[in-house]
């Protein structure tokens, strides 16, 4: 994993050494490079730390705590709740996840509007899912409707919902997919990003951001020079140039 740090920060040095004309660098001069480059330990961790806390893994956060010394910037415990609060939107069950975020926070709904928009439109898509049409109808009517004539943008999110109930088979429906799964997770990964904004925790794991960095310093360098590139990302394996 190291071998990410090492490789951003040789192929901003090598940039600027290169000639107009394309270079070759061999493995063996690469790997000499490379090994300049110094990466402590401790930073390392942080980054899997940030990782499996962001990402919600609470016993392996635990474990490698006590295994590294590395401290999370974060009570362990509050990934319990915070993933709770994920599988309960991932599941269905909206009123129980709005409920268990209030136990956690209560500011959190109460100063995002647009993210309590979006369980209310969630528990709206449930009822219609379980073919509760009267409910939904009413429900749209007295907790999204009011919100709706307040903001445009949630206006048109209702009226794409509500428009699933004309479509007896929904595979027709233009709008069909509110009802994937992919629609739940949506709602759920936007949740999971309001709860670590409120404990004052990125959003976003770094090591995502960290490999496309590499991604992109990698694709400028190969304007410049042929060299071991790491094209595998899961092992991190520097494959001699194509020359």
């Amino acid at each position: 994993m190291s071998s990410f740090w090492i490789v951003i920060r040789q192929l901003a040095e090598i940039e600027e050494q290169m000639a107009t004309s394309k270079k070759v660098i061999t493995r063996e001069e690469w790997k000499k490079r490379l090994n300049d480059v110094k990466i402590r330990k401790e930073d390392m961790n942080k980054l899997v730390m940030n990782f499996l806390v962001t990402e919600g893994y609470v016993e392996a956060a635990e474990k490698f705590r006590i295994e590294s010394g590395t401290e999370p910037d974060i009570d362990l415990a509050t990934i319990t709740d915070r993933m709770a609060v994920k599988k309960a939107v991932q599941c269905g069950n909206v009123e129980d996840a709005i409920e268990k975020v209030n136990d956690l926070n209560p500011e959190i709904l109460d100063t995002n509007p647009q993210l309590f928009f979006h369980l209310q439109q969630q528990r709206l898509i449930e009822l219609i899912r379980n073919g509760k049409v009267e409910e939904a109808l009413e429900f749209a009517q007295e907790e999204l409707a009011p919100r709706g004539e307040e903001n445009q943008s949630f206006l048109e999110e209702l009226e794409r919902t509500v428009s699933l109930l004309a479509f007896e088979d929904v595979s027709n429906c233009p709008v069909g997919e509110l009802l994937d799964i992919s629609q739940r997770l949506k709602t759920a990964s936007e949740v999971n990003a309001a709860i670590l904004t409120s404990q004052s925790h990125e959003k976003d794991p770094k090591l995502p951001s960290l490999l496309k960095m590499l991604i992109w310093a990698q694709n400028q360098l190969d304007e410049k020079a042929a060299y071991p590139r790491i094209n595998d990302l899961s092992n991190a394996t520097l494959e001699d140039p194509a020359v």
